[in-house]
């Protein structure tokens, strides 16, 4: 059965260096488009769902481009606001064996950054939504996209709409004289379901344990529209090879999923994005354990994909889920 989602976030260009080369040494970049709430939202419409993205991109070729590649990946680009200025860019040197990855974020001062969807009736957006999610990086940008997320945020619950945050917290980019705890405990207020580890919930709510679980029951505590609480667990042997785990929170129970070994990883940027689109589809669509694995047998298939989507068939991660033909040839 196909739902009816909406995310929220910039839409960004990404430069990679080829294969494994250094920031020092490379002389070209492979450039391609990402972002993690458009990430979410391409993976749910690859798996037939209907999605829209808010965002604002530079009226531009390059925001045209940005919208052409939304609209193949199923995204419905209507709430997608356009204005002179410039596109948000981060720089990405994928590390190798002990040598870790690195990203250079240049998003200051975008048009997304800048926009506050004043004129727009977000009431009308949001009738006949059934999901709506959001991500910690949005209120991280700049003072207008904190208030533009409160304000969606707003909209969503008078509609209704079951909530998702990740929560996200990303040091690097709190530049702008506010910090986390100022903002993100009101947004974290109107989510049902949040995707956070201890660090996001110490930096984002001033949650300090050591815990998972006691961790989870002060943010329900705090903030009780909380009804589900979901992390991963990576263990990093090497830049290209990790090990995943996944685990659920709920009122009654925590769940764990099975843990995937990924000892060749292509690309693990937007990993947490394939892992969020796959909780969404899985709460919307199955029971909370089925969820769980879903989501952590697509992120591990994310790992696998060049780029920031993850173009992987609901049967193929089930497949995995099930442990059925991996890394078999198929035709």
């Amino acid at each position: 059965m196909r739902k009816r989602i909406v995310t929220l976030g910039e839409i960004m260009m990404r430069f990679s260096t080829p294969g494994h080369e250094r920031f020092i040494q490379a002389g070209n970049y492979d450039a391609e488009f990402g972002g993690s709430e458009a990430n979410v939202g391409v993976s749910l419409a690859y798996w037939q769902q209907d999605v829209s993205l808010i965002s604002a991109l530079p009226e531009n070729d390059l925001g045209r481009a940005a919208m052409r590649y939304l609209r193949t990946g199923g995204i419905d680009t209507s709430y997608i606001a356009t204005s002179e200025g410039r596109m948000g860019l981060y720089f990405l040197e994928n590390g190798a064996m002990q040598r870790s990855s690195k990203i250079i974020y240049d998003r200051f001062d975008s048009v997304f950054s800048h926009y506050e969807g004043l004129n727009v009736d977000w009431d009308q957006v949001f009738k006949g939504v059934d999901w709506f999610h959001w991500s910690g990086i949005t209120p991280a940008l700049s003072g207008e996209a904190a208030s533009l997320c409160l304000r969606v945020l707003q909209a969503a619950k008078r509609n209704g709409v079951t909530i998702s945050g990740d929560i996200n917290y990303r040091r690097n980019l709190w530049r702008y004289g506010i910090t986390p705890l100022e903002i993100m405990p009101e947004l974290i207020a109107h989510s049902q379901v949040i995707i956070a580890g201890l660090t996001d919930l110490a930096n984002c709510m001033n949650i300090h344990e050591t815990s998972f679980q006691k961790a989870c029951q002060k943010a329900k505590d705090r903030c009780p529209s909380i009804q589900l609480v979901a992390t991963t667990e990576r263990e990093s042997l090497s830049a290209s090879h990790n090990r995943l785990t996944g685990h659920l929170w709920g009122k009654d129970q925590t769940i764990q999923s099975k843990t995937y070994d990924m000892p060749n990883i292509v690309d693990r940027i937007g990993g947490g994005d394939a892992f969020m689109a796959g909780l969404i589809y899985g709460l919307m669509h199955r029971n909370q354990k089925e969820a769980l694995e879903f989501a952590v047998a697509a992120s591990v298939l994310k790992h696998s994909v060049p780029g920031d989507a993850n173009f992987v068939t609901v049967d193929e991660v089930d497949q995995l889920v099930r442990g059925e033909n991996i890394g078999r040839l198929l035709r």
